[in-house]
């Protein structure tokens, strides 16, 4: 299945997520989002969705110096981001329950019409 309309609602909060335990560059994010399942996630749209966040106040960067190349701006969850992601969480929680109990259990038409052996239209 093909998950990247799915990334693009719910890319802030899982690179949220992701900073809410440990500071990270880029590639360091892309990384650990991709350790975590999100394998189909592309290093642009995460790079833009960290651009993103830190404009809109939820990140904040700070550089560090790299041994072996140029130095690595690193992005920190601020407290406007911490709230951002416990309000995403909840909403996610609340959509997803829905959505399991939606795929997940026939609906009344559909339960009525297997009960009597007809099938829906």
């Amino acid at each position: 299945m093909d998950t990247t309309q799915l990334l693009k609602g719910v890319l802030d909060v899982a690179v949220l997520a992701v900073l809410r335990d440990e500071d990270g560059y880029g590639y360091d994010i892309v990384r650990r989002l991709r350790a975590a399942g999100i394998t189909e996630i592309g290093d642009a749209s995460v790079y833009g969705t960290l651009r993103r966040l830190y404009a809109a106040g939820a990140l904040s960067t700070y550089v560090v110096p790299s041994e072996g190349g140029p130095n690595r701006k690193y992005y920190a969850l601020k407290d406007e981001g911490a709230a951002m992601l416990e309000s995403q969480r909840a909403t996610w929680n609340g959509f997803a329950a829905i959505f399991s109990t939606l795929i997940n259990t026939p609906t009344p038409d559909a339960a009525k019409n297997q009960a009597n052996g007809s099938e829906a239209p």
